[in-house]
């Protein structure tokens, strides 16, 4: 079992950044693929960024290249999203999640944290 806990959301004006962090426990990370989604109110969860645990290779979704920046560390056992010139469609409960690497599916996620952005 992985337990992953988000924290770091809130109100911003657009424009703005929030870094967001989430603290994973439970399990060496060294086998498994991070990844940051996103949910809006009424719409689809969607991929925001990745990392994979052991090399740091990362991966974002095209809208977010440019303004967002995923990084764990391995010390702290945390994978933080820092995001920056967040616009109002950024607006969205911002979910952590873990997948060992062999797996294709995301088999733990944490509880989420919103983010709102004012404009």
């Amino acid at each position: 079992q992985v337990q992953l806990v988000e924290s770091g959301g809130g109100l911003v004006q657009a424009g703005g950044s929030l870094r967001l962090s989430c603290a994973a426990s439970g399990r060496t990370l060294s086998n498994y693929f991070m990844g940051w989604f996103r949910q809006a109110p009424g719409k689809e969860r969607e991929f925001v960024a990745g990392v994979t645990w052991s090399t740091g290779n990362t991966y974002y979704a095209d809208s977010m290249k440019g303004r967002f920046t995923i990084s764990r560390d391995g010390a702290k056992n945390t994978v933080d999203l820092q995001m920056n010139s967040l616009k109002a469609e950024d607006t969205a409960v911002y979910y952590c999640a873990a997948r060992a690497r062999v797996e294709r599916e995301y088999r733990y996620w944490g509880q989420g944290t919103q983010v709102t952005v004012s404009s």
